[in-house]
């Protein structure tokens, strides 16, 4: 019987911390699986935007299938990539993988249902870019309404205390406390996370922690120990 890897992925924070596309791609892979939901052998969750063809998650994902001749799993084939250089790669790397969205799909479809979806990707960004030359001709200021009339040093001496306000917070002690023993015993960034979320911790926002939030708490404080 095989075994699978499952990745999911999301393009922004907002949407991992909401869990909500994440649960809605687990329950796709677990509905097709059904009886072999078991042989699932690990997950691998991704933020990152779908153009990226930098996915680390993904990368360890295909390496977790190398080495325990696994098949990698999606619920969508743009939860891949957008990109069919990337798609590419990933047939010549040897590995199968399924798109739960279309299961019956060749090595040949998807190749080319990939090269749409990047043409699309392609065409909405060359729109966006066209509607935003067309905002600047018709006077309208483009940018952060937040950083007008702001200096490169006001905006520095700000992120410096949100910095030191970060270093002052009470949770922010607790929670470095916690995942330091973890960090020096060599343990995963997603098990802090499960960790520091788990006994309660949020981020200063009040979003769950994910793995580029606990690297920053890691980097902020806990280097201070």
């Amino acid at each position: 019987m095989k075994n699978y890897v499952t990745y999911y992925r999301v393009s922004t924070k907002k949407q991992a911390n909401s869990g909500l596309g994440l649960e809605a791609q687990r329950t796709i892979v677990e509905n097709f699986l059904k009886g072999s939901r078991n042989n699932i052998i690990s997950e691998f969750i991704e933020v990152e935007t779908g153009k990226s063809a930098n996915r680390t998650e993904l990368n360890k994902a295909l390496q977790r299938c190398k080495e325990n001749n696994a098949v990698l799993i999606v619920a969508k084939l743009d939860r891949l990539a957008r990109n069919l250089h990337f798609v590419t790669s990933l047939q010549a790397a040897n590995i199968d993988f399924i798109c739960c969205d279309m299961p019956t799909a060749n090595r040949l479809t998807i190749h080319i249902i990939a090269a749409i979806a990047e043409n699309k990707a392609q065409l909405i960004s060359l729109r966006t870019k066209q509607a935003l030359v067309e905002k600047k001709k018709q006077g309208i200021k483009l940018g952060n309404p937040y950083n007008n009339g702001l200096t490169s040093e006001t905006i520095n001496k700000g992120r410096e205390v949100r910095k030191e306000n970060a270093l002052n917070n009470e949770s922010n002690k607790k929670a470095g406390m916690l995942i330091l023993p973890m960090q020096n015993n060599g343990s995963k960034w997603s098990e802090m996370v499960k960790q520091l979320n788990d006994n309660g911790f949020r981020t200063r926002r009040n979003c769950l922690f994910d793995v580029t939030a606990v690297k920053r708490l890691f980097k902020r404080y806990v280097n201070l120990f």
